[in-house]
């Protein structure tokens, strides 16, 4: 449904005719859509959008496409109706046609907004200063719009199409006019305007079948005064090279972001006094080759970690297992036979010794307040304990330059008493540490590795929640940035993210069920880099390939199809075959009797049982804490049969329990609820099929 606006003008603003629009509504309209034209000026902007709703009832949509027109001249030749009527057509329709929609769009939370820029408002062109001046205005209209409207999910984004028009007939050859169709521009305003898009405040240049994203890049710059020094022209001239070299450019996104800079170096010229004018450090960390040396290689922090069953099932839950898929349970019920630790908690325990020391390391003069987390490496030596003690000891392993900032590379070993558990590398980085003239590399980094060039193998897909960072934060990271909106806003951030280490165990999670079947002893060692952040609520997407026992993998956005994580893998354990078990043979034990009676009983009415049953149980009977029996009771296949061993076909629910304890509970000495709630008697598996079993066994084989 689309209104379309044309007043039909030359491209000089002369003239009127309704041809122009009434010739696409007919298209539209003959193609089974649904079109109604509006002759008004884009000056009357309430007009346009009163015609939207009388004819549809809202609107959702505005492309500001309006000002096919020119009025070319060289810059002092420009009069003053050259640049009125540009920006009146250009400029201010687009924001009248705007401001009407908005409180509309605002009310019903939603709304998709298109500017219409040029190349010429980008990078200039002669004799277009009118109409350059009105096209990038329309880009710094479109950024704030989209500021503005980011909460009531109304996004705005710029488009600097070519493509042949009234406007461009003039002074394009036809040919070209022929090749630069406007079929080849509408596509990307179809799904910038489509509501799964979440693309906001960007800008593209578009045409003939191309697209391309645009985006500022700042060079690091120079500090050109000391403190209680004046800043002067031939402190500038000396500083020109270094204030346009972009090496290692930023590429800042919003004001908050613009200005950090001038914070830093705000603090720089306090903090060191008058900077020398050949210095060549523009940033905040200052280190002599002693210094390096001394900080490398010393320990950091040794810390004591304490935690019970809750730490690691709140981990779990925090990184998105749910009760409702039963592989997860035996990382979210402490009762299950098999219950464990995610692989990736391992980064739990170690965090806090890692974050401890790095603000009062001597000669290191950084900001945590600018730090990101750019890497990270885990490897276990064993399973990780489901509760108890750890104690973290982490070490800087080296210092490196990348000159926009300084990475850190911390080494933090995790022990349970003497026993080594695991192995943490965090590589930080501190923005605006840079530029220190120390190395780039490091022998002693854990490197990231690129996928394959081929389509992965697997992926999964995981929808986050809106709370969940709220709910990953129990686990020890209270960073305000992942839960705070208006600290999240200094970082220059729409809204709290999500912690890189929760997709980080959002990704180890589905390469351990993918690759190793839910087993913990499989996991050797993953390595990521953090690409991009995550918003709550948005859908994660693990895209994985196998080679060998390396599972290289990464994770997307969804919704954006940006990297979120990169360079990604786990090293995996080969599965080890198994062989064929013997049945356990103990003399002695008591339940047998009552298997071989219940055994008898089946031979009699096991097709009866089987209907009302229809499944398989696997008893594991201990004695003196060891497995020492285990029987079968199958009540789905054939007529049912009682067996000892273990299932030949899979268990639908395994009981585990002492032989003196089974007993009790045969005999009713005990409620085996209560057998269960005490820890006497473990289930795995299915446990409301126990109850059908507790059922037959007292109308059918009362001992």
């Amino acid at each position: 449904k689309e209104i379309l606006n044309d007043l039909g003008v030359d491209f000089k603003g002369s003239g009127k005719s309704s041809s122009a629009a009434d010739k696409v509504v007919n298209e539209i309209r003959a193609k089974g859509g649904k079109a109604v034209p509006n002759y008004d000026s884009v000056e009357d902007g309430e007009k346009l959008v009163k015609t939207a709703l009388e004819a549809f009832g809202r609107i959702d949509i505005v492309i500001n496409n309006a000002g096919l027109i020119l009025r070319d001249r060289s810059f002092v030749r420009i009069s003053d109706e050259d640049w009125d009527i540009i920006h009146r057509t250009h400029l201010r329709g687009s924001f009248l046609v705007t401001r009407a929609a908005w409180n509309h769009m605002k009310n019903q939370k939603f709304g998709r907004i298109i500017m219409t820029s040029s190349a010429a408002g980008i990078y200039g062109n002669f004799g277009q200063a009118n109409y350059s001046a009105a096209k990038l205005g329309l880009l710094g209209l479109s950024n704030t719009v989209a500021i503005e409207g980011r909460k009531y999910n109304i996004h705005c984004n710029t488009i600097a199409p070519t493509a042949g028009s009234r406007l461009t007939q003039t002074v394009m050859p036809q040919d070209l006019v022929d090749a630069f169709k406007p079929e080849y521009v509408a596509p990307l305003v179809l799904w910038l305007c489509h509501e799964s898009c979440a693309e906001n405040g960007s800008l593209f240049e578009v045409g003939a079948g191309w697209i391309g994203k645009l985006r500022w890049e700042r060079s690091l710059g120079a500090i050109v005064r000391g403190k209680n020094q004046p800043m002067t022209p031939e402190a500038v001239r000396d500083k020109w090279e270094k204030v346009c070299d972009f090496d290692n450019a930023s590429k800042p996104r919003s004001i908050q972001e613009s200005i950090t800079v001038l914070n830093d170096a705000l603090s720089q010229i306090e903090s060191q006094g008058n900077v020398s004018m050949n210095s060549t450090s523009s940033g905040s960390v200052v280190l002599s080759s002693g210094d390096m040396a001394s900080i490398i290689g010393r320990e950091l922090a040794t810390n004591v970690y304490k935690y019970t069953h809750l730490e690691p099932i709140l981990y779990a839950l925090g990184v998105g297992m749910s009760s409702k898929d039963p592989d997860h349970l035996k990382f979210l019920f402490e009762g299950s036979e098999e219950f464990c630790c995610l692989p990736s908690f391992g980064v739990i325990p170690a965090q806090t010794s890692m974050f401890d020391g790095v603000p009062s390391l001597p000669g290191l003069n950084i900001d945590i307040t600018k730090m990101l987390h750019g890497e990270q490496y885990l490897e276990l030596y064993k399973p990780l304990p489901t509760s108890g003690q750890l104690t973290s000891v982490s070490t800087i392993a080296d210092i490196l330059d990348k000159g926009s900032g300084a990475v850190l590379l911390i080494d933090v070993n995790t022990y349970c008493g003497k026993d080594l558990v695991c192995y943490n590398q965090f590589s930080l980085f501190f923005i605006g540490a840079g530029g220190f003239g120390g190395k780039r590399t490091s022998e002693k980094a854990k490197v990231t590795v690129n996928p394959p060039k081929r389509p992965p193998d697997a992926v999964i897909s995981d929808v986050t929640t809106a709370d969940q960072a709220a709910l990953y934060r129990l686990s020890g990271d209270w960073n305000f940035l992942h839960i705070d909106p208006s600290f999240a806003a200094l970082g220059g951030f729409q809204k709290p993210i999500l912690h890189g280490l929760c997709t980080f165990g959002f990704a180890a999670r589905n390469v351990l069920k993918q690759f190793a079947n839910n087993d913990v002893n499989r996991f050797k060692a993953i390595k990521v880099r953090f690409a991009k952040p995550v918003f709550p609520g948005q859908t994660l997407q693990t895209e994985m390939w196998k080679e060998g026992n390396r599972i290289h993998f990464q994770t997307k956005v969804k919704e954006t199809g940006e990297a979120a994580i990169s360079g990604a893998y786990v090293d995996i354990v080969p599965a080890l075959d198994k062989p064929a078990q013997e049945p356990l043979k103990t003399a002695g034990l008591q339940s047998d009797l009552v298997f071989e009676e219940i055994g008898r009983r089946v031979r009699e009415i096991g097709n009866e049982l089987v209907k009302k049953v229809n499944a398989v149980f696997q008893w594991d009977i201990t004695k003196d804490g060891k497995k020492a029996m285990q029987w079968t009771i199958d009540l789905k296949n054939g007529s049912g049969a009682v067996y000892q061993g273990p299932a030949r076909s899979s268990a639908d629910t395994t009981f585990t329990v002492s032989d003196e304890d089974f007993m009790d509970v045969v005999q009713q000495k005990t409620n085996p609820q209560k057998a269960f709630f005490s820890g006497k008697l473990k289930v795995k598996g299915n446990i409301m099929l126990s109850q059908k079993l507790e059922m037959i066994l007292k109308d059918y084989a009362k001992l």
